[in-house]
């Protein structure tokens, strides 16, 4: 990579970088002012691609928002664009860009696992696809259960459930009880053979690939039989079982055969906001349709559409047929991507568009609500938090807010909770809590002045994570008096020009400022005054919590936890020897050697304890 001179404008360093530029495939990496990456691309040309970006033409708004935002790039020449792609990805993982696609990892779905390798297997659940030999099949979504068709297969084919791991020589002891209830063919005890077992597995296969007459017609002959045998209960669970497999029958796509697998993609973006719909058939039914929003600062749709396949397919099953809504100029690629000769489909006919039409017209709807969602939370943290500064007339604007709040009983256990919000929003991760030192009694005025200090000082020194970061605001649970004595410590670390304070009374929800006698009264119900009544009672919260945890700890601690040697199970076992600490500073070192695990050594040091620390009999423990 080419060095970076610092000493000329922003334009000038990135008309000398593009100047570097190979035109070779590989990988850029856009960074902002600070340094942090903000994108992360391939290409096949580096030259061509990245001086897209910086020319003088129109660009869709989410692009042109990314490249407004650019300091500089740094690139990475590969051998090939599979290396391009594989270096892509990782860098995309590394540093979590704002402006590429981002998809987690956790948020994989549940497939149905059969391991055609073992004698004898089992159906089992799992969220990753792995190139072992084993049959795979799903993903369930959108309202169908992976665990509710297991359960059907399992009430109406006898395939084992249990993790024994059986052999064609293994013999168990007995059955189990499954075997007894008619739900398991008992390979364990080889009730059954390989050939017959198989044979049941071939026909839950049969069903999973799309085929439902035999499993219904087997389900609805057990619920009958139930019922006249009056069992009712049974009877309710195969009916329950059969409502499974109709609302598989209600996904049924005419002309579609029962062997072949399609994954459909659709995009749809206002140039601003963007999402993806996709839509998974396997055996002739739609398994499910899920919307994804997305950011991508792609300078065209179909290199979006690819960025987001190629995130979604990885450790997942890639189906025959893949049903695209944009042209993607790298087909090629995609399939040596997968290892598999897929069939990608980008101008579809037929039944195929017909499903893209379905995806693309989830596509619109869901980006109406989702903008309407992105709206409301706009309006509830980044709106709130400008509208806070007007109303109040705030020196700076609230981006981080710092909220505080005393929680005791008669004075005891007196702790101070420190919440923060950025952006409008709970910002756990900073979260801090405080145990008062130097206040006795039940003064909340001087606990607050004590966690303050503490905070500010840490500020100065720079020293804690939660630290570090000035705030913009500091609001206080409490009114005039509370303020007036907290912005006293504000001034004395020098900070009153900087850092704005407010408190919150509760009663007439009553904004007060230091030194100003007249409280201020903010709009009931507006997103302002919901803003800072939000981290208020999250500090109240937070602050009862660690005092409850605090109250609970004093109250099971004992004596005995302050003598070497004795842990829980030693105390527990002197405890349930003689009833109360009391009573074990009274015992004699003979008795207390005759607690189980008390050695003579540490009965002598229990004893000696006691010597020396005196137990008051008057208080109870």
């Amino acid at each position: 990579m080419a060095n970076i001179d610092y000493n000329i404008s922003m334009n000038d360093r990135i008309k000398e970088k593009l100047k570097l530029l190979t035109t070779k495939p590989g990988v850029y990496v856009m960074r902002d002012k600070e340094g942090n990456v903000i994108y992360v691309g391939k290409a096949k040309n580096l030259k061509n691609r990245v001086s897209q970006y910086f020319r003088n033409s129109p660009k869709p708004s989410k692009v042109q928002a990314m490249v407004d935002n650019v300091d500089i790039f740094d690139y990475f020449i590969t051998m090939s664009e599979m290396d391009a792609l594989a270096l892509e990805s990782n860098l995309i993982k590394k540093y979590q860009p704002f402006y590429n696609i981002l998809l987690k990892d956790g948020k994989q779905f549940p497939y149905i696992k059969i391991d055609m390798k073992e004698p004898f297997p089992k159906l089992e659940i799992v969220r990753k696809v792995k190139k072992d030999g084993a049959r795979y099949f799903g993903p369930y979504f959108a309202g169908l259960d992976a665990r509710e068709i297991l359960k059907t297969i399992n009430s109406a084919f006898k395939i084992r459930t249990c993790n024994l791991k059986i052999t064609e020589t293994s013999m168990a002891k007995r059955e189990c009880l499954n075997y007894s209830l008619g739900l398991c063919s008992a390979p364990c005890t080889k009730r059954i053979d390989k050939e017959g077992y198989r044979k049941e597995i071939d026909r839950v296969i049969n069903f999973l690939n799309g085929n439902d007459e035999e499993i219904e017609d087997i389900l609805t002959k057990k619920m009958i039989q139930a019922s006249e045998n009056e069992n009712f209960e049974n009877a309710i669970i195969f009916r329950d079982r059969l409502k499974m497999v109709s609302k598989l029958k209600q996904r049924v796509v005419a002309n579609i055969p029962k062997d072949v697998s399609k994954d459909v993609f659709a995009y749809y973006t206002d140039g601003l906001s963007g999402v993806i719909t996709y839509m998974v058939v396997r055996g002739g039914k739609i398994l499910g349709i899920i919307s994804y929003p997305c950011l991508d600062a792609e300078l065209e749709e179909g290199q979006t559409l690819f960025n987001f396949v190629v995130q979604y397919y990885q450790n997942l099953f890639v189906p025959n047929e893949i049903i695209l809504s944009h042209d993607i100029e790298d087909k090629e690629l995609l399939r040596e991507y997968f290892n598999k000769n897929v069939n990608i489909v980008t101008n579809p006919h037929g039944i195929n568009k017909t499903l893209l039409d379905m995806a693309m017209e989830n596509a619109k709807e869901y980006l109406n609500k989702y903008i309407e969602k992105e709206r409301l939370k706009y309006n509830n943290t980044i709106g709130a938090v400008k509208s806070l500064q007007e109303k109040l007339h705030l020196k700076n604007t609230p981006y981080r807010m710092e909220c505080y709040d005393i929680s005791n009983i008669s004075g005891t256990n007196k702790v101070c909770s420190m919440v923060v919000f950025k952006n409008g929003e709970a910002y756990k991760a900073h979260y801090r809590k405080f145990k008062i030192k130097t206040v006795k009694g039940s003064n909340d005025f001087a606990s607050l002045k004590e966690a303050l200090s503490r905070r500010l000082k840490r500020l100065q020194e720079q020293n804690g994570e939660s630290f570090r970061e000035k705030p913009d605001l500091i609001i206080i649970d409490g009114g005039k008096g509370q303020i007036s004595s907290c912005y006293e410590i504000l001034e004395e670390f020098g900070y009153s020009d900087s850092i704005d304070m407010i408190g919150l009374a509760k009663k007439q929800e009553e904004v007060f400022f230091p030194n100003k006698a007249q409280p201020t009264l903010l709009k009931p119900g507006s997103a302002e005054l919901k803003l800072i009544q939000r981290i208020r009672d999250e500090a109240h919260r937070f602050a009862i919590t660690y005092h409850r945890y605090l109250r609970s700890q004093k109250q099971t601690k004992s004596v005995l936890d302050d003598i070497n040697g004795v842990g829980s199970k030693k105390r527990d076992a002197l405890l349930k020897a003689f009833g109360t600490s009391q009573e074990v500073a009274k015992a004699s070192v003979d008795l207390l050697r005759s607690v189980p695990g008390i050695s003579p050594a540490l009965a002598e040091s229990i004893h000696q304890y006691f010597v020396e620390h005196p137990i008051n009999y008057d208080v109870e423990e």
